[in-house]
């Protein structure tokens, strides 16, 4: 995305397998406020913090970012109090990747979505093929939010760019929607035939 990237760890065989990917990847303690302040990490807006095998080296760099003053703190936690840990030493972002896939990946599995985001806990964005029975009419005439519960935002005509979904537009046969709304609703909409 064209952003610079410094990365940090211990282990000199991560080193130089991420080397010829990254900006600037270094081998150093990222624990040690000292190394942090060395490598200028207090000039970056952004910091993510991966570690999963070591919740004390997790929490230390946390601690080492927030206290240089790094404006975004993102943290990966492998558990609730980890998690829990982390915000109180100043982690701006606690994320659980593993569980947050996991999720997102048992949605796909048990249903007919293409793709899934949950973005609360009864708000999502999906794919979903175009039913049989919808195809050629307009969303004016289905009116999917009163109908379904769900809100057509795009959709993608075969050998086509996504776009914005338009109430004329008809939808297209073997064609791919991006619907909005709570989970159930979205996931009744994606088994209409």
């Amino acid at each position: 995305m064209n952003y610079e990237v410094l990365a940090i760890d211990k282990h000199p065989e991560r080193v130089q397998r991420w080397s010829a990917q990254l900006d600037r990847v270094v081998q150093a303690d990222a624990t040690e406020d000292g190394s942090l302040r060395q490598l200028g990490v207090a000039g970056f807006g952004r910091a993510v913090v991966a570690i999963g095998a070591s919740v004390e080296a997790s929490v230390l760099t946390v601690l080492a970012l927030v206290e240089l003053g790094v404006p975004q703190v993102w943290a990966r936690a492998t558990s609730q109090k980890h998690a829990k840990i982390l915000s109180s030493v100043g982690a701006h972002h606690v994320i659980f990747p593993e569980a947050e896939t996991g999720e997102r990946v048992a949605h796909l599995i048990v249903s007919q979505l293409l793709d899934f985001v949950e973005l609360d806990d009864d708000f999502a964005i999906a794919a979903v093929r175009v039913p049989e029975s919808l195809a050629g009419r307009t969303l004016l005439d289905l009116r999917p939010d009163d109908r379904y519960g769900v809100r057509v935002v795009g959709l993608k005509v075969p050998g086509e760019h996504f776009r914005s979904a338009a109430d004329d537009t008809p939808l297209p046969r073997e064609g791919v929607l991006v619907v909005e709304g709570g989970i159930d609703q979205v996931h009744r909409f994606a088994r209409l035939r």
